[in-house]
């Protein structure tokens, strides 16, 4: 006897009109015609960045495949060809694919938000990534708790979106001593009172300590934008951001005599931001 699946390749190739209709009839979660790229693309909502022109898809509008702060603290760097690099909050691959094209042994990508995580799969294939490793999950707890160590650790857009902002800055200086952070900051002359990109925050400044050291704290909320399938924020509305003094003085008390600073932009729409190259070269005291 004929199994089902043998009975439906043995069935007539004409069908009558109603079979054709309801194969016309498509189910919601699968895709007819011909395999493409773009495909893939569509297959995730709240695409934030494009892709290289010659991959030929719409995805979303920044082109963050040729970012130059990542140029810049590549150079900053030096060669990655054969060095381990870890990549905080990869987004959608677009940094990673950069990391990659300098060839290092290890490319770690961790990613915390489903969606973007999976549009971080998406893009590998698209794009041909074959050393980079992208995991989902908290960074936090990968820094942590894993044995691993780094020659370059990328945090590019994370610092900013994290609830406890200092703790960052100490896991990756257990894990590294080379780092590149982008990130927004405070500053009272930047970013006076009254400015409307104070409006996001929530009560009045913290004091904390941490290592001996004190550090200034803001909250802010995203105020529902997380709601958004492009949300591409941190792990909890309350986030906290520091000040631009307090990121250079606690990465110097943590080991990092040298830090490099650029592309500080205190108009920045979404509040000042700056770009941090920094590196341990001396052994701890």
């Amino acid at each position: 006897m004929a199994s089902a699946l043998e009975r439906d390749e043995q069935a007539p190739v004409d069908q009558p009109d109603t079979e054709k209709k309801s194969a016309a009839n498509l189910l919601d979660e699968y895709v007819s015609g011909m395999p493409r790229a773009q495909h893939a693309i569509d297959a995730l909502a709240g695409w934030n960045t494009a892709l290289p022109p010659n991959i030929g898809v719409v995805a979303g509008n920044v082109a963050l495949y040729n970012d130059p702060r990542i140029l810049w603290g590549i150079e900053q760097m030096g060669s990655l060809a054969g060095k381990r690099v870890l990549e905080l909050g990869p987004l959608e691959a677009s940094h990673t694919y950069m990391l990659e094209q300098r060839k290092p042994a290890v490319l770690h990508a961790i990613e915390a938000n489903r969606l973007s995580f999976l549009r971080c799969l998406v893009v590998k294939e698209l794009l041909g990534l074959h050393i980079a490793k992208f995991f989902l999950g908290d960074f936090m707890t990968w820094l942590e708790t894993r044995p691993e160590t780094y020659d370059f650790i990328v945090a590019s857009g994370v610092l900013y979106h994290m609830e406890d902002p200092a703790s960052l800055l100490e896991a990756m200086a257990k894990r590294t001593k080379s780092v590149l952070i982008w990130t927004h900051y405070v500053s009272d002359a930047a970013m006076p009172k009254g400015d409307p990109r104070r409006q996001v925050f929530v009560g009045e400044p913290e004091i904390i300590e941490r290592n001996g050291m004190k550090l200034r704290q803001y909250r802010r909320s995203y105020w529902g934008a997380w709601k958004d399938k492009s949300f591409c924020g941190g792990m909890h509305d309350l986030h906290r951001w520091l000040e631009k003094d307090d990121i250079i003085a606690y990465l110097k008390h943590l080991g990092f005599d040298d830090v490099r600073i650029t592309m500080d932009e205190p108009n920045h729409q979404n509040g000042p931001s700056f770009l941090v190259f920094a590196r341990q070269t001396t052994a701890p005291a």
